[in-house]
C-alpha cells in the first residue's frame, strides 16, 4: 500500500524511464509532484526503495530502476491522472478466523483487529482503520489495547521480522531505548523501527545494514505502540 505521493512518484519515474531510458532528476520529480523541497523527493524515494519498488544503481547519477509496480497501477498513468487514486489494503493471505475455522497454536485465543500494513512510508490511514480480524493466542497479548499490522519489506529482518509477518502491537505513546515501535513521523508516515534516544534526538534504527538509521527531533516522532508479538504464516 502506497501513499498518493509515493504512487504518483513511482508512476512518474516508470513513465520517464520507459520513454527516455533515463530516470528524472530531483528537480523534475519535485516539480511533477508539486513538492516544496528536494528533501520531500528524497523521503519518497527512500520509502519506495525500502519497500522494494525501486532501487538506486551505484556509481551512476540519476539512476533509478523500477523493480515492480503495485497491482492496481496502470503504468501508463501520469501523476496528474493519479490525482483521484485511493489506495486499498492488500490482503496478505494470512488464515483469518473470520474466513475459516483455523485456530492459532498457543492456547485459547481472542481476536485482534488488523489495521493495515506497516513499512517505511505507510500512510497514517493504514493504522487507523480496521480491515480484518485475526484470532490471536493469549500468550501474545497481555493487558492493555492491542492491534495487528502486516509487515511489508525487509528493513527489520535481522530482528527476526520478515516481509509478510504479522506483528502484535500494544498501543501506547511511550517507549524505552531499544524497543521496536510503530513510529509516526511528521504526522504523515508510519514505520516499524527500533527506537533509540540520542540526547534530544530520536533515532529510528532498521535491523538491516542495507538501510540507514534516521535521526529526528523529538517533536517529529510520535510513538503509536510497541511490538509485543509476532505471527508468521508458513506456506
Amino acid at each position: 500500500m502506497l501513499t498518493k505521493k509515493q504512487h504518483e512518484l513511482l508512476a512518474f519515474i516508470h513513465e520517464r524511464v520507459s520513454e527516455t531510458g533515463v530516470s528524472p532528476s530531483f528537480d523534475e520529480m519535485k516539480e511533477a509532484l508539486d513538492l516544496k523541497s528536494k528533501s520531500g523527493v528524497h523521503r519518497l524515494i527512500t520509502a519506495l526503495e525500502e519497500r522494494g519498488f525501486i532501487k538506486r544503481l551505484p556509481n551512476r547519477a540519476r539512476a533509478l530502476e523500477v523493480l515492480r509496480l503495485p497491482p492496481e497501477t496502470d503504468a501508463a498513468r501520469s501523476p496528474a491522472a493519479q490525482a483521484g487514486f485511493s489506495p486499498s489494503i492488500v490482503d496478505g493471505g494470512f488464515k483469518r478466523r473470520t474466513r475459516d475455522n483455523v485456530q492459532p497454536i498457543g492456547g485459547s485465543s481472542g481476536e485482534l483487529p488488523v489495521l493495515g500494513r506497516i513499512a517505511a512510508g505507510t500512510p497514517i490511514d493504514a493504522i487507523q482503520h480496521e480491515v480484518d480480524r485475526i484470532a490471536t493466542p493469549d500468550t501474545l497479548v497481555g493487558s492493555g489495547e492491542h492491534y495487528i499490522l502486516e509487515v511489508q519489506g525487509d528493513s527489520m529482518i535481522d530482528a527476526g521480522i520478515h516481509d509478510g509477518d504479522y506483528v502484535v502491537i500494544k498501543r501506547g505513546d511511550s517507549a524505552d531505548t531499544g524497543d521496536i515501535v510503530v513510529a509516526l513521523v511528521d504526522d504523515q508516515e508510519a514505520t516499524l523501527k527500533r527506537l533509540r534516544k540520542r540526547g534530544a534526538s530520536i533515532a529510528l534504527e532498521a535491523a538491516n545494514p542495507e538501510y540507514e538509521t534516521r535521526i529526528y527531533g523529538p517533536d517529529r516522532v510520535a510513538v503509536q505502540g510497541k511490538l509485543v508479538g509476532l505471527m508468521r504464516r508458513y506456506h
